[in-house]
């Protein structure tokens, strides 16, 4: 090799030998052992006007001669979409681990199976804080704390970059809400500009651009989608002071738009730092801004030098994609997806020591509910990973094959769920009488007037729209007396009301959203009596839909609880799955169950006091039924592998290891955004004010005193712990954690920052945590470095170690200019292990 090097050399054909290739001196962007901002500058020195102009229309065919690939990119923050892939637990399940190992191999994974099926950027993970406990996309996100988002979205990045992946933190930024996110359309065609969060900078800063600028800082992360909103007036892909900012936090990488409506104005976001056009083509990009002298030339190089350092730093240009899969799904990957399930469940109530359930007590189970296909595996959208129905073990088939030949299981319906419902309500002699408005807002005469036996629509009568509204009323008659449930699905606005009551739901882009799972709307129980007539109205609108305007009207009586109470009563232990359908496009209008469930656990409880409720839900929901029952248990949205991770914890084979990423709520008039402030949540003329400030979260909670059905940072363990000997020294401060109980288990150390009054800072703020694992009575020492970022405020600082945010047993006051401090990386939380 040294012989060919020196006769190429000898002609004047000067290369250097990487892994055994040739690299040529004039392609010097090849060699992987330079820095990627060097290879991308080195690139960029050799490109045509042209070949920028191309790439920066999103054609990666022109660069291909170089070596550049084409950027390949698919959804999911709990996965990849396509097919043969394997449906992780939802992103807040993850969260909810409080563990940053899982969340690296998380994010390895899905990188490595997005390059099994040809992708090297994927559109994920999401950080969207969790301001409102309403909002649709909450499981796809990381919770409402800024520090447990960055360092969880930091670990994925870092895994999805060690499998040659582009990860994309998203949505930058103030994305907390569905509600009027893309805009309404318009009478004239065109949709307005998203919803408008008017946030001040220091909460933009501190709280919701702070995972993302986290994830950067520790991670590099390599790409930026800025969202569909507005941010306190201009969209934020054409917001030139908020992408400047990010490009100056040390964001080498580039900034692409969400899908469709996040672009109202291609120049203006051009110029000011969008730089991928649109997640594939032109997005309305033209070569005319560029030869037009309309975007500088600085720009133009900007665009392409953030695309090549991506592509140079994620590894995709030194590893090419393959041809797609059809399977990459490993067993591996499946028992990572248990693992984070298992660890991300969390045991809410555990009185008269119901669970686990392998105490010897147990000879019969009764499981009520949806707990088989119909269970909610995955939330809904470009999240929505489609479990493989022939790998998914259903939370039936795996707590019966836990349960063994010695424990009979019995299952029984009992309710629905919020799934929707096949039966159409036929209305009444003569039906429902509909009249159509050729606007949105069911204004002035209507268009037209007509009787109909049914409200199912797939489509505008003729002559009607394209803007439309629309307004049923009629009567029905129940031929039982019971409970009935009601489920709307449509694509815009839409009202139900029941005898004047209003019952549901609102606002919902789509009846199917992309290829996920429908949508059905939460629509609580009505009883009603047989024989007895009841008014029935729905106004609909069709200013929010986006994939096509459509409603549907059905009911059902809700006969199912009867057979499950009998089960129940015959069974040593009742377990009640509960769920809600939660996802993109769509906000709850409720924290409550819908439909019949909270009846149906009633009802169970009131005969089995062994009662047992899995909660599969996308977010916090009220408990009216709490103290009733003996045990409560979170599951999220857990994946193909929820029966497998579900029997593992209720039977004690794993410990529950999750903690709450979001406060539960002890009713819908808490937090900062209570239905009586419509101006701070889901706005008013789509502006949302968010005044709370920095208060979000449990910071709400403690600042305003309000008590949480279940706070922030809060899971039980079948194991006892104390914590003890908090001691700060400089910019570390150490805890012992032992474990008191006879079983092992585990706990997470939680370590919160009270700051200075001077700082203006909430009461306390999550600042450190390490999940701790023990054996009985043995004990583990923990330190956290606390960040000199917070320890800039002159005075007395207080720091508190425990559990959650509201079990601070540990506290220990400091003032930072009596320690000393050195350099350090923030966040990171060690354990050592003792007797």
């Amino acid at each position: 090799m040294l012989r060919w090097v020196w006769r190429a050399a000898l002609v004047g054909i000067l290369s250097i030998v990487v892994a055994g290739q040739a690299i040529a001196a004039d392609e010097p962007w090849r060699d992987p052992g330079q820095p990627p901002g060097r290879r991308a500058d080195e690139l960029l020195a050799v490109m045509s006007f042209d070949q920028k102009v191309q790439l920066a229309l999103g054609n990666f065919a022109a660069v291909a001669p170089f070596g550049v690939p084409a950027l390949s990119s698919d959804d999911g923050p709990s996965g990849i979409r396509a097919t043969g892939t394997t449906s992780f637990p939802s992103s807040q399940t993850l969260a909810s681990t409080f563990d940053r190992g899982l969340a690296r191999a998380y994010g390895g994974a899905i990188g490595a199976e997005a390059r099994g099926k040809a992708f090297n950027w994927w559109l994920g993970p999401a950080m969207d804080i969790a301001r409102t406990p309403l909002s649709g996309r909450q499981p796809e996100n990381l919770g409402e704390d800024p520090f447990l988002a960055g360092e969880t979205v930091a670990q994925e990045v870092a895994g999805a970059k060690s499998a040659h992946v582009i990860a994309t933190l998203k949505h930058y930024v103030a994305n907390n809400q569905e509600f009027g996110r893309i805009g309404f359309n318009q009478p004239g065609g065109g949709r307005s500009g998203g919803a408008d969060s008017i946030v001040s900078q220091r909460a933009l800063q501190e709280i919701y651009e702070a995972p993302f600028k986290r994830a950067i800082r520790e991670s590099d992360a390599d790409a930026v989608m800025c969202s569909y909103n507005r941010l306190n007036g201009p969209q934020t892909c054409e917001d030139s002071a908020l992408l400047s900012d990010l490009k100056a936090s040390g964001f080498n990488g580039f900034v692409a738009p969400d899908f469709l409506f996040a672009v109202k104005d291609p120049l203006a976001a051009t110029l000011a730092g969008l730089d991928l056009p649109a997640l594939g083509g032109p997005g309305g990009r033209t070569a005319d801004m560029f030869t037009s002298g309309q975007v500088p030339a600085a720009r133009l190089d900007d665009i392409v030098r953030r695309t090549l350092y991506a592509i140079f730093d994620s590894g995709a240009f030194d590893n090419p994609l393959g041809p797609a899969a059809d399977d990459v799904s490993t067993p591996a990957h499946r028992a990572l997806a248990t693992r984070v399930s298992t660890d991300g469940m969390v045991l809410l109530k555990n009185d008269h020591h119901a669970l686990p359930l392998s105490d010897g007590r147990v000879r019969s189970i009764a499981i009520i509910g949806p707990s088989g296909s119909d269970a909610t595996y995955i939330t809904g959208g470009s999240a929505g990973v489609t479990p493989d129905p022939s790998r998914t073990v259903t939370p039936l088939a795996g707590i019966t094959g836990r349960a063994g030949s010695a424990v009979k299981v019995t299952a029984a319906q009992g309710s629905l769920g919020d799934a929707p419902l096949p039966t159409i309500v036929p209305g009444d002699d003569p039906g429902f009488q509909a009249s159509y408005w050729n606007n949105g807002d069911l204004d002035g005469a209507p268009a037209l007037t007509r009787t109909e036996p049914t409200i199912d629509l797939a489509a505008a009568p003729t002559g009607v729209g394209p803007l439309w509204s629309a307004r049923w009323t009629g009567t029905v008659t129940p031929s039982q007396s019971g409970l009935y449930r009601f489920s709307l699905l449509q694509a815009g606005l839409a009202t139900l009301y029941v005898d004047g009551r209003r019952v549901g739901p609102g606002y919902r882009e789509a009846v199917q959203f992309i290829d996920g799972p429908f949508y059905p709307m939460q629509t609580q129980a009505v009883r009603l009596t047989a024989g007895r007539r009841v008014s029935i109205r729905v106004d609909y609108s069709s200013r929010a839909q986006l994939f096509g305007a459509q409603i549907h009207l059905a009911w059902a009586q809700a006969s199912g609880i009867a057979a499950a109470v009998d089960a129940a009563r015959h069974a040593d232990v009742a377990i009640v799955m509960a769920n809600n359908a939660q996802g993109e496009g769509m906000d709850r209008t409720t924290l409550a169950l819908a439909g019949d469930q909270n009846a149906l656990i009633d009802a169970v409880a009131a005969v089995n006091r062994r009662t047992i409720v899995v909660l599969n839900t996308g977010g916090p929901v009220l408990m009216p039924w709490l103290h009733r029952v003996d045990a409560v248990l979170e599951t999220w949205y857990p994946g193909q592998q929820f029966g497998t991770a579900l029997a593992g914890v209720l039977f004690g084979d794993s410990d529950p290891g999750g903690r709450l990423p979001i406060t539960f709520p002890a009713s819908d008039q808490q937090g900062p955004a209570p239905p009586t402030r419509p101006e701070r949540y889901p706005g008013i003329d789509n502006v949302v004010h968010y005044d709370e400030g920095l208060l979000v979260g449990y910071r709400w909670y403690d600042a305003t005193g309000q008590r949480p059905l279940f706070p922030f940072g809060y899971g039980l363990s079948y194991a006892d712990f104390r914590f003890s000997g908090l001691q700060v020294s400089g910019d570390v401060a150490t805890v012992r954690v032992t474990n008191t109980s006879h079983r092992a288990g585990s706990t997470v150390a939680q370590a919160y920052l009270s700051f200075p009054r001077s700082a203006g800072e909430p009461p306390r703020q999550l600042k450190g945590y390490a999940k701790v694992a023990l054996g009985p009575g043995r004990s583990a020492v923990v330190s956290f470095r606390l960040d000199p970022a917070d320890l800039a405020t002159p005075g007395r600082y207080t720091l508190f170690v425990g559990s959650s945010s509201r079990d601070l047993p540990e506290r220990a006051s400091f003032d930072p200019a009596t320690l000393g401090r050195g350099e350090h990386r923030a966040g990171t939380g060690r354990i050592r292990q003792g007797a």
